[in-house]
Formats: C-alpha cells, structure tokens, sequence
C-alpha cells in the first residue's frame, strides 16, 4: 500500500530545516535532484534552490522562508461553506434535497455546492473535496424506501433484547434464517484486458440457477439445504425439520415475513413448540439479518473458480462452498460485525 506524504506546508520549521539537511546530503551522495523530491515529499524545484543556495554561499544561505501557495489558499470554498456542505452530506440522502441522484456521487456533491454555494466546481474537484473531508466511495447498503422506523426501533430496542433473555433463561439457540439463489451465468468479479477491449466471460447456453436455504447463529453455526424451484411451505417445513435433528435443545428462529415461512408456522411450527419457536425480522428491513451477509458471501464465492457447466455442478459448488463455512465458525461470526447486524453478535 502507498504511503502517504504530509504536505510539507504543514511542517514545522525544525522538521523543513531537517529536511534542507538531508537533501542536501543526498545531493553529496550522488543522488539526482528527483530522486532526493520524491523520497522526501517535496518539489523537485525547492530541491534546486535549496543545492543552489549551497553551492553559493554554504549552510547559511540556504533559503529559510517558507515558498508555495500558502496550505488552504485559492480554494473556491471557504471554510464556513465546506462545513455546511458536509453537514448536509451527513444528515441528507440526495432525495431529501431534491438532488437526482440515488447516492452522493461526485455529480451529485458538485449540484449540491452549485445551489448552496453558487460555485461551479469540475467533477475532479469535488473529488478532491471528498478526499479531503475524510469521505471515500463505498458501495451502498440496500434500504427500503417503505421501511417502517418504529418498527426497526422496537425490534433492536425491544423485541430481540427480549428474544434473548428468553434464550439464556431457556437454554435455546438463535438462529438467523434466510434464502438465496446463485446462477451459473452470473460471476460478480472484474477481469483485465488491454484497453478498448472487453473482458469475455463463457456462459453456459442456458439458465442455469440453484437455490438455498441456509441458519446461523452467532456462535458461528452453519445448518443449510440446496434446492431447485421457489421456496414454498412444504420445502421449509423439510428445512426445519432437518434443522431439529442436527441440532439438541431449543431453536429461536429467526425470519422474514416470506408466505412460505409464515404458512410454515401455521402447519408445522405449533405442533414442534417444545423445540422450535419463530420470530419475525421487521418488514422490508433486511439488514438486520445476518444470514443476509453470508448469502452475499455465497454469491460472490460459489463460481470464483470459473462458471459451471449444469445445474448438477452448480449444485456441487454451492454445497462444497457452504461445507468450508461449516467448518470456519470464526468466519461465519465475523459475518455478525456488519454494523447492521452487530445487535446480534456474541458478547
């Protein structure tokens, strides 16, 4: 990783002074001028004047006044404005004032900067603004629009607090519970070509798709089943039951409000009460689940070593995929430091 220099207007006199020194003991060494810039971080020109002045008049000539724009001079911004632009960065989405942008995008920022402050500045430069308050890209977290906040309030505040009394007093284990699918056409990574050509990628003829239920828990158990079609109750109540026998005691399970688990709970759930009990993750707020984390994980792994060939090997892949996590507890927990998800991690 490249190490970033300071920028030598923020030095100290004593440190440039140290800095004059050794630059110019690089220079009796032998080194260029260039090479003696970038190893200390400043303008090959400020090494010229710098031997220059020595090879005139020794030591004391060398030049002691500081040279170059002064640090923060000839921004467009001034401090006040840069301050009020990032608190709007920090407590606004683009859609709350009216930006078109789904994200704060460099775009976006310079819109913002040209209403507030009527000052047009080149994408570049808000780039550089960025960087300089500390924001860097990211890739954005799923939120829905339609989320009820109450609602994901009570279940952090209240209604999970309460699920895990419950399973220390009663000896049972939680369980996030989630489903996901992977296709065989469908790989997430970037691959390098020479530029102005495309990466290529070979994808089988058809559609080949396979899916998967899957439950964890914070201690970094690992229970999951493969299958094709869509998730109905039937297929579920199957799950659950395998979910029983590889496990002793109690299960809190966890879930969203998918029809398939709910007509579960209807059929199976009451009659297996002594072992199994469901709960509900809030609607549309799918962050809250770790098991959400681990499926991102399973897309992004299963066809890393190239994309198979049907759905019998697409199916190995997932199942051979899932058999590692099975056996890395530790990895499995780590999927419960989401800062979505911390609330349910092990303390």
């Amino acid at each position: 990783m490249a190490i970033s220099l300071p920028d030598a207007r923020q030095l100290s006199d004593e440190v440039l002074q140290a800095l004059r020194l050794r630059a110019l003991h690089g220079c009796q060494l032998g080194y260029t001028e260039q090479e003696i810039a970038d190893l200390l971080g400043v303008a090959h020109e400020t090494v010229c004047r710098w031997w220059s002045a020595f090879v005139a008049g020794g030591i004391d000539s060398l030049p002691q006044q500081r040279s170059g724009r002064p640090l923060g001079s000839g921004r467009s911004l001034t401090d006040e404005q840069a301050r009020h632009i990032q608190e709007l960065l920090d407590q606004h989405s683009p859609e709350d004032l009216q930006i078109a942008s789904p994200l704060w995008t460099r775009r976006a920022v310079g819109e913002l900067i040209q209403r507030e402050c009527h000052i047009r500045l080149a994408v570049r430069t808000v780039g550089e603004y960025l960087r300089r308050w500390g924001y860097t890209p990211k890739k954005p977290r799923r939120h829905a629009r339609q989320q009820d906040a109450e609602e994901v309030r009570q279940w952090l505040e209240e209604t999970y607090p309460a699920i895990e009394r419950r399973a220390d007093a009663e000896g049972a284990t939680i369980y996030w519970c989630d489903e996901t699918g992977v296709a065989a056409d469908k790989h997430p990574g970037r691959g390098y070509a020479r530029e102005g050509q495309a990466a290529r990628m070979e994808v089988p003829k058809q559609h080949i798709h396979m899916n998967q239920v899957s439950a964890i828990s914070n201690a970094g158990e690992v229970r999951f089943m493969t299958y094709g079609g869509t998730m109905n109750a039937a297929l579920f109540i199957v799950f659950l039951g395998r979910l029983l026998r590889s496990t002793t005691g109690k299960i809190f399970l966890i879930v969203d409000r998918l029809r398939a688990h709910e007509k579960a709970e209807d059929e199976w759930v009451a009659a297996h009460q002594d072992r199994l009990e469901v709960f509900y993750l809030p609607r549309r707020a799918p962050e809250l689940n770790p098991d959400e984390y681990l499926n991102n994980e399973v897309k992004g792994g299963v066809n890393a070593e190239g994309l198979p060939n049907d759905k019998r090997q697409l199916r190995s892949r997932l199942q051979a995929f899932m058999q590692r996590l099975v056996h890395l507890p530790e990895h499995v927990r780590n999927f419960f430091q989401h800062p979505c998800v911390q609330y349910a991690a092990a303390t």
